[in-house]
């Protein structure tokens, strides 16, 4: 599996109106898509106290369950009407340890994404399991939806990402960026 994000930072006078009516007209377009296990629409508002966000944020994230699809969908109508509106992003992909979701993903409302550095000596397979086991504990706790650890070896980064029913109360380091959910597409339910 992978995960990928890509944000765009808009202007603090943004009118944010036109990105959650784009996420409630083409949100739904991407339900049911072959090899997608979800993907979260993403805003954050500047100053909002619950986001409290620097900016005003578009930064869906994605879970693809294989590579051909993500590159389908990059190479597809859909990315291009996004970089047509809104210029060609950079594209952050993460190699998943961990994607889980619960039964009630639908209900998600907040997501909460942290960017960890592996640091150099850090031993890979230890942090693999240790963060795996975080992600897939984390669903139990009953408001974490779906919960995803995945890394890339480029930078050396490390994602904890979140689906969450209620916002999280623990924001306060700089590596974490709080969201609304304005949208989920999800296979459809069996």
């Amino acid at each position: 599996m992978i995960a990928m994000q890509y944000n765009f930072s808009l202007p603090a006078d943004y009118d944010m109106a036109i990105i959650d009516r784009r996420i409630r007209d083409k949100g739904p377009l991407l339900d049911n898509l072959p090899g997608l296990k979800f993907k979260a629409y993403l805003t954050a508002r500047k100053g909002d106290p619950v986001t409290r966000s620097r900016e005003n944020l578009y930064a869906p994230f994605y879970v693809w369950h294989e590579e051909e699809a993500q590159s389908d969908f990059i190479c597809g109508p859909g990315f291009q009407a996004v970089t047509e509106s809104f210029g060609r992003p950079q594209v952050n992909s993460w190699i998943v340890w961990h994607a889980g979701t619960s039964a009630d993903v639908r209900n998600a409302k907040f997501a909460k994404r942290e960017l960890v550095a592996i640091e150099p000596d850090q031993s890979l397979s230890e942090l693999r399991r240790k963060e795996s086991d975080a992600a897939a504990a984390a669903i139990s706790r009953g408001d974490v939806l779906a919960s995803v650890a995945a890394f890339e070896p480029t930078r050396w980064t490390l994602v904890r990402f979140r689906l969450l029913t209620n916002p999280p109360s623990d924001i306060s380091a700089s590596s974490i960026q709080i969201y609304n959910v304005g949208h989920l597409s999800l296979p459809s339910a069996d």
